[in-house]
């Protein structure tokens, strides 16, 4: 069966790596794109090494409504892409989405949304499989070590902070661990934010730096010990399985599914 795709976000470095992914891939056919300044324009004229005339489009139910792909892959940026995964969702379009920064109401809204279209989306902070596994560590790990703290690393260009990855682990370690406060009950902060994020106890330190790319580590401490799990992605390669997996796997679904771990064989 050949599943046939509309992404948004091709001149990205994640878009440009989902575009190599699709093009290798022999069930996958990659029939459209929406981009925000290409509109008429071929991929090839933006990206001239692909040879690929694929059809860009700036308005996204136009497009759906010329094209009609399978599957709609999302990469672009928060209220873009929720803009975008709405619009799919209305029109029975099986959703898989990567942009991070969503909030809870905009995911419950497109939840929502999935269910009464009995379409499927899959939401996933991160695709990279080792960092899927990172958090599902984290979680098990929050059992037995309850004082934690997240340090998160991206390149430069991110815009949300902290990332998805880390909302989304430290909503897994929540359901380890109660809510709890940590450090010095009289600490404070001679520069505000020193601590970082607070989320039930659990502090969230982002860094932003030209040279990374998604980074992260998870560091529990108890008496006499810390347990460290930490991913690192050097290339945006790292993340195409994950999206090659919830490509294949979203057609399957009639709701929205909020992180990779969900649809992964774990157990």
């Amino acid at each position: 069966m050949t599943i046939n795709i509309v992404l948004a976000g091709p001149r990205g470095k994640m878009g440009t790596e989902a575009v190599k992914m699709i093009s290798n891939e022999q069930t996958f056919n990659l029939v459209a794109c929406i981009d925000r300044k290409n509109n008429g324009k071929y991929l090839s004229d933006i990206h001239p090494s692909f040879h690929l005339n694929i059809p860009i489009y700036e308005d996204a139910e136009v497009c759906f409504n010329e094209v009609r792909p399978d599957v709609f892959v999302d990469l672009t940026v928060p209220n873009i892409g929720y803009l975008h995964t709405k619009i799919a969702l209305e029109q029975h379009i099986f959703s898989v989405v990567g942009t991070s920064g969503f909030n809870e109401a905009q995911i419950d809204d497109l939840s929502l949304l999935a269910e009464q279209n009995n379409t499927g989306c899959i939401i996933a902070p991160n695709f990279a499989l080792g960092a899927v596994l990172m958090m599902i560590f984290s979680k098990i790990a929050a059992k037995y070590f309850p004082d934690v703290e997240i340090i998160e690393k991206h390149h430069d260009k991110k815009l949300d902070a902290p990332s998805g990855t880390a909302l989304k682990t430290t909503e897994m370690i929540k359901h380890s661990r109660k809510a709890k406060q940590q450090g010095n009950p009289d600490e404070y902060e001679i520069i505000e934010g020193s601590r970082g994020g607070n989320v039930d106890g659990i502090r969230i330190h982002s860094m932003r730096l030209p040279g990374l790319v998604a980074h992260q580590e998870v560091v529990f401490g108890s008496k006499s010990q810390l347990l460290s799990i930490k991913h690192d992605s050097f290339h945006r390669e790292s993340f195409m399985d994950g999206l090659k997996i919830a490509i294949n796997e979203v057609i399957h679904l009639k709701k929205l599914v909020y992180g990779l771990e969900n649809i992964m064989d774990l157990y």
